[in-house]
């Protein structure tokens, strides 16, 4: 296996990414939300930096989420002042430690991957339609809003589509396509491929800023106006920066509604915090599992600080921890490198950062939504059968037309029908027991497992110890769930041989293709 510090160069190259992205997000979600556009770069600089550290994903990250902005907004307007809403946050903060202590993550074994994989290829279609009038120059629309129905406006994803068109930017639509150009040849052309020294966004980015500087120093009409730039808070001096934190006014403590907002915060937080967990799981490359109660003490943590200095509740979000994936992110070196990337943008170039257009980030933000939603994952899904895809199309729909939460509810309702159809009776059995050869874990399969036991078996599969050997056996079973499949085919392929466990599979039928390995153990003593 190799160690963490192996992976510190790409991790770093990935936070950039990250950051680059994650900057437009953290300030169209504050201005959604109706709070102080600073508010969302606090929440930003403290989901990387501090939940980075704190929390046991290599993967996810944190920061505003767009899933709160309608409950940040509504919850400003109805407390009657941002610091009693700070407040708020940070009661939900404490309420998110408890729920880790009362090992509330666990519930995040029960999402099926199905589902999962919906939620992430909707996540994908919406990023896409979303960007896309962005990436023509539209931008009444701000970069935080990930909602079906636009708020204010009575729009919705579709007619904004059809609205941009007619105000289409030719400038932006060049420097939409020169950065697409950009990040399609670091994917295609083997030597950008295997260019280490700057990321394919970065240069995409940078292009962007010099292409658009060459059009206001000629005085084209191509130019840009700053309306399509990023929009950072440049303060005038030290007073000014220090002027945009604010604290909690601990008096409305009393207040019935500073409760009733703190514990939705800490409710819907924690869900989608544990959603994004189990999605950045399923797609790790190095098949890791994150520990979800360390995770929600994290983002209680995160969200604790946060109030505390003026800014916006979070979670951990796809968005951006789909960025680090597919940038090359490995270890939480990149998370916490993207929250210092913020930290010292704010701190020493908020000017230049005021340079990049958003075309250059859409782009950016195209090619991710791209790759979470590839028609190969619909062709994989299709291939899993009805059982699978139906609740993973319905998922996906359910998501793009309502919102995260609704849309994985309304797929969780479906894959449970058709799990309960298929099987009722579901079980496993294991028992450690000892051979001459060495010390040997028997995990057992009962006649049905569906995704009903995965926890369980997720359970025992990580805590096995290095250098140990399991014999996995289904000789007796004549259904078992495809994620729970999914599950030990990885542990097999990918967990195993990090951890040095030798592992035994037998009695898998043919169409399970399940690369068996007998290693003339006997299972009965």
């Amino acid at each position: 296996m190799k160690s963490n510090s192996s992976y510190f160069k790409t991790d770093i190259q990935a936070g950039l990414v990250v950051f680059l992205v994650a900057l437009p997000l953290c300030l169209g979600i504050a201005l959604a939300s109706g709070a102080p556009l600073f508010a969302g770069i606090i929440a930003g600089v403290i989901g990387g930096i501090v939940v980075g550290l704190l929390s046991n994903s290599q993967l996810s990250v944190t920061g505003p989420a767009a899933g709160l902005t309608a409950i940040v907004l509504a919850a400003i307007t109805s407390l009657g002042s941002y610091q009693v809403f700070l407040l708020a946050v940070v009661m939900a903060g404490i309420m998110q430690i408890l729920l880790s202590l009362a090992r509330a993550g666990t519930i995040s074994n029960y999402f099926p991957s199905n589902v999962i994989e919906g939620m992430l290829t909707a996540i994908g279609i919406i990023i896409i339609l979303k960007q896309l009038p962005h990436a023509i120059g539209y931008d009444a629309d701000n970069e935080g809003d990930f909602f079906f129905i636009e708020k204010g406006t009575g729009h919705n994803t579709f007619s904004a589509i059809i609205d941009a068109i007619n105000y289409a930017h030719p400038g932006a639509v060049l420097v939409t396509i020169v950065s697409l150009a950009i990040l399609i040849a670091f994917t295609k052309i083997t030597f950008l491929k295997n260019l280490k020294v700057v990321p394919g966004a970065l240069v995409a980015v940078v292009a962007g800023v010099i292409l658009n500087e060459l059009f206001l120093t000629g005085g084209s009409s191509l130019a840009i106006s700053s309306d399509h730039l990023v929009r950072l808070p440049v303060p005038a001096g030290f007073d000014d920066f220090i002027a945009q934190f604010s604290l909690p006014d601990f008096s409305a403590i009393s207040n019935p509604e500073v409760w009733i907002t703190a514990v939705t915060i800490a409710i819907v937080a924690s869900i989608e915090t544990l959603l994004c967990i189990e999605a950045s799981d399923k797609m790790d490359p190095l098949k890791r599992y994150s520990n979800t109660n360390t995770e929600l003490f994290a983002q209680g943590t995160g969200n604790i600080l946060s109030g505390m200095i003026g800014g916006l509740p979070m979670t951990s979000v796809i968005v951006r921890t789909s960025a680090n994936i597919n940038s090359g992110g490995r270890t939480k070196t990149s998370t916490v490198a993207h929250g210092i990337f913020l930290l010292l943008a704010v701190l020493l170039i908020p000017t230049i950062l005021n340079k990049i257009p958003l075309a250059s980030l859409a782009a950016v933000l195209l090619m991710i939504g791209y790759k979470l939603a590839s028609p190969k994952v619909f062709k994989h899904m299709w291939s899993n059968g009805r059982n699978q895809f139906v609740p993973f199309i319905i998922t996906v729909l359910a998501v793009v037309f309502t919102d995260l939460l609704k849309g994985v509810a309304i797929g969780l309702v479906f894959s449970i029908f058709y799990i309960l159809r298929a099987n009722l009776k579901l079980a496993y059995f294991f028992k450690k027991e000892e051979y001459h050869e060495g010390e040997v874990v028997v995990i057992r399969l009962a006649q049905e497992v569906s995704f009903l036991n995965k926890a369980a078996i997720k359970q025992t599969l990580g805590h096995l110890p290095e250098n140990s050997r399991v014999v996995i056996d289904a000789s007796d079973t004549f259904y078992i769930d495809h994620d729970v499949l999914a599950m030990i085919r990885d542990f097999n392929q990918v967990t195993s041989k990090e951890k040095d466990i030798q592992v035994t599979l037998k009695g898998f039928r043919d169409d399970y293709e399940m690369e068996e390995s007998l290693q003339h153990i006997s299972t009965n003593k």
